[in-house]
């Protein structure tokens, strides 16, 4: 029987209570004080509130007395319960000498031990790697194993009078920061809606797609800049077994070879200098059981190259500065705007990660092959731009669109995208006229310039080999290491070695 009794704010009431109860031989199992209240737990629930009522009512300063279901503190901890339980990760409270005070049901689920068999036990018998509570006294993160699986557990100090009475540790699976992971690189879009257009050609791409969407192999995605590749290969994710796990991207050609392998393998504690100290995985690990993207794959030196088939091969992984090999399962989509066929043919590339990465193919073609869905991609990219600059709505005349769809799009759907979004940025009514479209100078002018002669390359690749030759036989002298030109155009090293060799600059 739980009873609460409202009262004064009167100093020694409290024990008049408690002498009432203890005179009339009433056992009491729990009680709580509060500022007007007072709550009691009697072991016996026989006894009517109408015998107890009158015996408390004498006591000066009493202003009401009724029977309830739960003391505060009862109802407190109920609820936190709840709300543990409910918490999919799992949270572990230990007091300053490691014992473990309470945990949550995922842990007990996790380690197939009831909770109560749980209190009272040592942490680091669940736990092996030594804990960085005492070290600041501020809430840290590391990495731990924790019922055979690997866990990021966030530290969090019990303070009282500025000592550290225990913690609170929540661990988190790298499967879910994976997960958190892609939602934060890719948002919610994705899948086939994003791929605009009713081409015959880009029909043909999305049943491709959809067919290889359920093959769990590698995939080659080409095209040239800007065609969307990214998207499609979210498309290949969304649309396939994998769609409920993490998809991961990363751009080969846009951090230096040793942050790209280390992205890409994670690293073991102090591996390098200013590593961090617990480690981090890279996105092989956090992206298991989903897909990595590893767009402008062509730009992956060859030294990580070779590292990259030794995974394929097995799909194990060793963190840089690490000696334990991790098991993952993962999908593969890479992608490139060069061609890596010819990259083989001159030691560019690999042959043997070439045939691993080319299992199926897909190719996109660039906007003006497929210039009967630039109006509906006009449509798409001026209404977004419309909402982000707070107009109701913007349409293109006929004769911008006319203006528009005549145009070769050497940047192709990603350059669509930015004239368009320029366009509306500095439209002063919602109808864009001809003169109100305005392309890139440097394209257009770059575009003239281009009038060469039948005869004049034999191929594309000629022409490409021939602007890389003159381009390095202009800047090697100017920056006379492969580091500082590489620097300079934005590359890796190793790629501008091997150009130089290829083209016998000295």
């Amino acid at each position: 029987m739980r009873i609460e009794i409202a009262s004064l704010d009167r100093v020694g009431i409290a024990q008049e209570i408690l002498a009432v109860f203890a005179a009339q031989n009433w056992d009491l199992l729990a009680m709580e004080v509060s500022q007007y209240h007072t709550y009691v737990q009697l072991k016996d629930t026989h006894i009517p509130l109408a015998v107890i009522e009158p015996e408390l009512i004498k006591i000066s300063g009493l202003k009401a007395i009724r029977q309830i279901e739960l003391l505060p503190g009862e109802r407190k901890s109920q609820q936190l319960e709840v709300l543990l339980a409910n918490i999919p990760e799992p949270i572990i409270d230990i007091d300053k000498n490691g014992m473990i005070l309470m945990v949550n049901k995922a842990v007990s689920t996790a380690l197939d031990i009831s909770s109560e068999q749980l209190i009272g036990e040592p942490l680091n018998r669940y736990i092996k790697e030594k804990l960085r509570i005492y070290l600041s006294g501020q809430s840290t993160t590391q990495e731990v194993t924790f019922a055979n699986q690997q866990y990021y557990a966030d530290i969090t100090p019990v303070k009282s009078e500025q000592a550290i009475n225990g913690a609170v540790i929540v661990l988190r699976s790298l499967a879910n920061v994976g997960r958190h992971l892609s939602q934060y690189q890719q948002g919610q879009d994705g899948g086939f809606d994003s791929i605009i257009g009713n081409s015959e050609t880009i029909k043909q791409i999305k049943n491709q797609t959809k067919r290889f969407a359920s093959l769990d192999l590698p995939v080659l995605i080409t095209g040239e800049t800007g065609t969307g590749k990214e998207l499609l290969a979210k498309a290949l994710h969304d649309n396939g077994n994998r769609s409920s796990k993490p998809f991961l991207a990363i751009n080969c050609a846009a951090l230096p070879e040793h942050l790209l392998e280390s992205e890409l393998f994670g690293y073991a504690p102090g591996a390098f200098t200013g590593a961090q100290s617990a480690g981090k995985p890279g996105l092989f690990e956090l992206a298991n059981g989903g897909s990595v993207f590893l767009d402008e794959i062509a730009e992956m030196p060859v030294y990580l190259q070779a590292k990259l088939l030794r995974f394929l091969q097995d799909f194990k992984i060793r963190r840089v500065g690490g000696i334990k090999d991790r098991k993952v399962n993962i999908r593969v989509i890479s992608a490139t705007h060069q061609n890596l066929a010819e990259q083989v043919r001159t030691k560019d590339f690999r042959e043997d990660l070439y045939y691993r990465l080319n299992v199926l193919n897909l190719d996109l073609p660039a906007l003006h092959q497929r210039s009967e869905d630039i109006p509906l991609l006009v449509e798409h990219f001026i209404s977004n731009a419309a909402k982000q600059v707070n107009q109701a709505s913007i349409h293109l005349s006929t004769s911008a669109l006319e203006k528009v769809c005549a145009y070769s799009w050497p940047g192709n759907v990603r350059q669509l995208q930015n004239v368009l979004f320029r366009v509306a940025a500095l439209a002063e009514t919602n109808i864009i006229e001809e003169q109100d479209i305005v392309f890139d100078e440097q394209t257009e002018n770059q575009t003239d310039e281009l009038n060469f002669k039948d005869n004049a390359m034999q191929s594309w690749q000629a022409a490409q080999q021939k602007f890389e030759q003159e381009l390095l036989s202009t800047l090697y002298p100017l920056y006379p290491s492969t580091r500082k030109l590489a620097d300079r155009l934005q590359v890796s090293h190793n790629k501008i070695a091997m150009k130089l060799r290829q083209y016998k600059i000295k």
